[in-house]
């Protein structure tokens, strides 16, 4: 998506992915569908091979699963200008100090991406839900950074905002993917569904309270007074802002992909072990989801 908006805005885009995706991009273009509306961009620079990505980006937009992060950076490296940045447009938590150990931590940005989009085919991708628009932020300070740089998203159609405490605004997306993600992707169903049975909100309910308590026993600010107030937020208007979405976790189960688990519930576990905060919850869902993504 962001690809796609960015270069019919007319900024000039190179694309480092995977076959089919980089040959539909240099071919026909990308294209974006569904309820942000109908959009297109032409040919596209793109390669599969990170060593041929040239040098002197204003931006190196970072949206691959979790799990790649490390691996990408490590032959990838900076490929910013000097005064550019790395964005991370990620799932989980850990991506951005990893950006920042090869970038520094003054040029990386983080995102909190909470809208919802499902691919129809190589190169096509249709946005089904968004629940809050986008925010960036720097967890050094940065605050000028973020808004050029929210500022340019907003005006390629990407609802985007700038965030004075991006580390609570990413830990606000965990409290909400830790609950979502891997019960959706255990049961094969749309998030909605989640909140219309007890027992299903139970497990959302302590998913919830032990990532509340993992956040805040790592200092986080959270703005909710408590995993409650939180709770209230998600029922009423997350969950029916987001209430069609499968998850990525869910199609990338039914495809036999690699979960992001680990950078969500898995990490909940560790971080609250470091704290002495149990997590048994989070544990079993990162335990079935494994299982399953195993057996696919």
């Amino acid at each position: 998506m962001f690809a796609c908006l960015l270069a019919e805005a007319g900024h000039r885009v190179h694309v480092l992915g995977r076959e089919p995706l980089v040959r539909v991009a240099a071919g026909t273009g990308l294209r974006v569908t569904g309820i942000w509306g109908e959009h297109r961009c032409g040919p596209l620079e793109a390669d599969l091979d990170p060593c041929k990505i040239p040098v002197g980006f204003d931006a190196v937009l970072v949206t691959c699963k979790s799990y790649q992060t490390e691996s990408l950076l490590s032959v990838l490296g900076d490929r910013a200008s000097a005064g550019g940045v790395a964005i991370s447009l990620q799932n989980g938590l850990g991506n951005v100090e990893r950006l920042e150990a090869v970038y520094g931590p003054e040029r990386v940005l983080g995102g909190r991406v909470i809208f919802g989009a499902e691919v129809i085919e190589p190169g096509r991708t249709r946005v089904t839900v968004e629940a809050e628009p986008v925010l960036l932020g720097s967890r050094h300070g940065r605050m000028q950074l973020s808004t050029d740089w929210a500022a340019v998203f907003d005006r390629a159609g990407i609802s985007c905002r700038a965030s004075d405490d991006i580390e609570a605004a990413m830990w606000g997306k965990v409290l909400y993917n830790a609950a979502l993600n891997p019960l959706g992707a255990l049961l094969g169903v749309p998030y909605g569904e989640l909140a219309t049975e007890d027992d299903r909100r139970w497990v959302m309910d302590r998913a919830i309270e032990e990532a509340y308590a993992v956040a805040r026993a790592e200092g986080v600010a959270l703005p909710w007074r408590d995993a409650g107030e939180y709770r209230r937020v998600f029922y009423r208007r997350l969950v029916p802002a987001t209430a069609g979405h499968r998850s990525s976790m869910l199609q990338d189960l039914e495809r036999g992909r690699v979960t992001e688990i680990d950078a969500i519930c898995g990490e909940v576990c560790r971080r609250g072990a470091a704290h002495g905060i149990d997590t048994p919850v989070n544990r079993l869902l990162s335990i079935l989801v494994r299982e399953r993504s195993r057996r696919g």
